[in-house]
């Protein structure tokens, strides 16, 4: 059939729809990009901590806990680099070349990897700091975790508790909701694939 230039410029742009690439390589994008930020976090903790004056009012005690937990800070943010990193060359192969269901196996994903990293970093990250400044500072905790601009975790030895058990719930529940929707577009694009073509059904 001959193509038409003046109708079918539009085609690449709607094939990429089609084939999925057009939902795969902005989340690849997105995937490198949550990488960096996870680097640069700490930094900014850092630098958010200066900016408060911590350092000109508090004493020794504050100051070397604040480097202790900045150190699982920094230790968390690399995990978390590789974390986005690695999952990115999975992008690709969450959906197949003939698939006519596309974008939500590829969201899905998008689903699993968040849930993970925000539930090992809270699991993780949120039980170290939690547990070192009740330890260290009881009642005075929160002011150290305000000051270090994490004032979202918790403190006290409830919050030690709760912060793996947070993390835990957070990552089984957005596999299970990733893995509903794999499930989904996988029957049906199998179901798509084994339909038999018009004229070719037995009888």
């Amino acid at each position: 059939m001959e193509e038409n230039k003046f109708t079918d410029l539009i085609k690449p742009y709607l094939n990429s729809i089609d084939n999925g690439s057009f939902f795969r390589k902005p989340l690849k994008w997105l995937y490198m990009a949550m990488a960096v930020i996870n680097l640069i976090f700490p930094i900014y903790i850092l630098y958010q901590t200066i900016s408060s004056g911590f350092f000109e009012y508090m004493s020794g005690k504050y100051i070397f806990f604040f480097i202790l937990i900045w150190l699982i800070i920094l230790a968390a943010g690399w995990l978390s680099f590789q974390l986005w990193w690695n999952r990115k060359d999975q992008v690709d192969t969450s959906t197949e070349k003939d698939d006519e269901f596309t974008a939500t196996p590829a969201f899905a994903h998008l689903i699993q990897t968040t849930g993970e990293w925000v539930g090992s970093w809270i699991a993780v990250v949120g039980f170290f700091i939690s547990l070192f400044l009740t330890l260290a500072f009881g009642s005075e905790a929160s002011y150290l975790s305000e000051a270090m601009g994490v004032g979202f975790i918790g403190v006290g030895f409830l919050a030690v508790i709760l912060m793996p058990v947070y993390g835990f719930v957070i990552i089984i529940f957005s596999r299970f909701l990733a893995e509903q929707f794999k499930a989904l577009t996988t029957i049906a694009n199998n179901t798509r694939k084994n339909k038999p073509a018009p004229g070719n059904s037995g009888g």
